[in-house]
């Protein structure tokens, strides 16, 4: 079963670590990152779409995606 996550924080190096942590786990980049200017807050913020494969089992949307494996 492949299983998406959309991560999004702003463009700072902790949004970096959060996709390279990813990256880590065997997430694999979904596209192209994201970036949109938050007026509320005067700064930048970005998005990346993963997707992992993971074994057959059944989808439960109570569970955490990071449980899946």
């Amino acid at each position: 079963m492949m299983i998406y996550r959309f991560l999004s924080g702003d463009d700072d190096s902790a949004f970096c670590h959060k996709v390279t942590k990813a990256l880590s786990e065997g997430w694999l980049l979904y596209g192209a990152p994201h970036y949109v200017f938050d007026a509320a807050t005067g700064t930048m913020r970005c998005g990346q779409a993963v997707t992992k494969e993971v074994e057959d089992q059944p989808y439960d949307p109570d569970k955490k995606l990071v449980d899946y494996v």
